[in-house]
């Protein structure tokens, strides 16, 4: 297998991965993922629940938000200089500890939980969008494991001791 070097440590090329990888650090990822965030943002203000499921989904979905705005920061403030859109990694240490000992892409399931409030806080049409995100996520998750299983030797026993993907 052809190996190459980048940021100090070495990668061997995913074999038989099917997810493109968009880009050398997979900008198109990001890109997708850009895009679904201004869509959810702008189904948020097209039409709305029925008058008498407002209230309390207005509360329900201020809470998701709540909740996954603060997973988000807390996984991104565990990554610290390592935090990056890009689905390639750094190279820097592989973090398994804090949120990351419950969830492999916990900033990914803080999204979603935003994502999810915003739309039942807001209107059902940004479910669409929302669940869009999802599977772009999903699929987003798995080209970053192909390139972290790449660059850190240690990640498949990792992913056999964490098995959740986004929210632990």
């Amino acid at each position: 297998a052809q190996e190459r070097r980048h940021a100090g440590v070495t990668r061997r090329p995913a074999s038989g991965s099917r997810l493109p990888a968009l880009g050398p650090r997979g900008e198109g990822w990001v890109v997708l993922q850009f895009g679904l965030f201004a869509a959810l943002a702008a189904c948020g203000f097209v039409g709305e629940w029925p008058g008498g499921a407002r209230g309390w989904l207005l509360v329900v979905g201020l809470l998701l938000v709540v909740a996954g705005g603060a997973v988000a920061v807390a996984a991104g403030a565990r990554l610290g200089r390592s935090l990056t859109p890009l689905p390639r990694p750094r190279g820097d240490a592989l973090r398994e500890t804090g949120v990351y000992a419950r969830a492999r892409h916990p900033i990914y399931g803080g999204v979603l939980l935003v994502a999810l409030g915003w739309s039942l806080a807001r209107s059902p049409w940004a479910l669409v969008p929302a669940g869009a995100l999802w599977l772009l996520l999903q699929l987003k998750s798995e080209r970053e494991e192909l390139w972290l299983a790449e660059c850190y030797p240690g990640y498949a026993a990792y992913r056999a001791r964490v098995p959740r993907r986004f929210l632990g």
